[in-house]
């Protein structure tokens, strides 16, 4: 029996909905016997989900998932095994956290002028330490103005509608030497949601490993076989470590519960060997 684990996970303090504790109850309860918290650009939930797990018997991992640009478009980082404690990514993070607050805010505006609530919208959004548009989609949704979280993106928040606002988000090369030089392993999140070509995502990882990564998902909630089998060609074409995770952030979600088992396919080394 591989262990489960799971190294990719959201609480409260971003786009989750249960709070670090309540995420880390629900872990244990699907027998999570290793457990990272990745917050969107915020670590604030980490110490209260690594106290919730020396409570539960869970092992933990402090992490984070940072955004940056790559050629125009947004990809994510998932930082494990960090000091939680670096002022430099900290520092790094309460920038980010700011040009959300900011981009929130715009969106509110716009929306307004398209005849929405936008400043009701965006309420739940400027609560949370990690503000996201899928707070503002989840607001859309309850009011009725979307028929779910994806159609009020599609409808409302996605490029060319009217709640849209470009972001700027640092470069790829920074935002893995930020989680680097805080001590961690920076791996390539969900390389299957990136609408670009093959040709294009092997040029992404070719930089991402050029920069300093160390590993890619191989194993997400969410992935088909053959997305999974992609990611694990590239992490062994590219020599990088396999990450498991879900992408858990609510329960509403049954497609993507909280644990993971550790299978990896063959070739691909674990993370999980490269934590502290």
């Amino acid at each position: 029996m591989f262990p489960r684990i799971d190294l990719h996970t959201h609480s409260s303090c971003s786009d989750g909905v249960l709070t670090p504790a309540e995420l880390v109850a629900r872990a244990a309860l699907r027998q999570v016997e290793l457990l990272a918290l990745t917050d969107h650009d915020t670590l604030d939930g980490c110490a209260a989900a690594r106290q919730a797990c020396e409570r539960s018997g869970v092992g933990f991992v402090a992490g984070v998932e940072l955004t940056c640009g790559w050629r125009e478009r947004v990809i994510h980082i998932v930082g494990l095994g960090i000091d939680e404690g670096d002022s430099a990514l900290r520092t790094h993070c309460a920038a980010v956290l700011e040009s959300r607050r900011m981009r929130i805010t715009a969106i509110a505006q716009r929306l307004s002028v398209a005849g929405l609530p936008g400043e009701v919208l965006a309420a739940s959004a400027l609560r949370a330490v990690s503000p996201t548009r899928t707070h503002i989609a989840r607001a859309l949704h309850q009011s009725g103005a979307a028929d779910s979280v994806q159609r009020a993106f599609d409808k409302w928040l996605q490029r060319g509608r009217p709640g849209y606002v470009a972001a700027q988000w640092p470069d790829l090369p920074s935002v893995v030497r930020q989680i680097t030089q805080a001590g961690g392993i920076a791996v390539l999140a969900h390389p299957h949601r990136y609408r670009v070509s093959h040709g294009v995502l092997r040029e992404l990882v070719a930089e991402f490993k050029s920069a300093g990564g160390a590993g890619i998902e191989v194993s997400l909630a969410g992935m088909s076989p053959a997305d999974a089998e992609r990611a694990a060609s590239l992490a062994r074409r590219f020599t990088l470590a396999g990450s498991i995770g879900s992408d858990f952030h609510e329960p509403d979600l049954p497609w993507r519960p909280v644990g993971r088992f550790a299978k990896l396919p063959d070739g691909v080394t674990p993370i999980t060997e490269h934590l502290p």
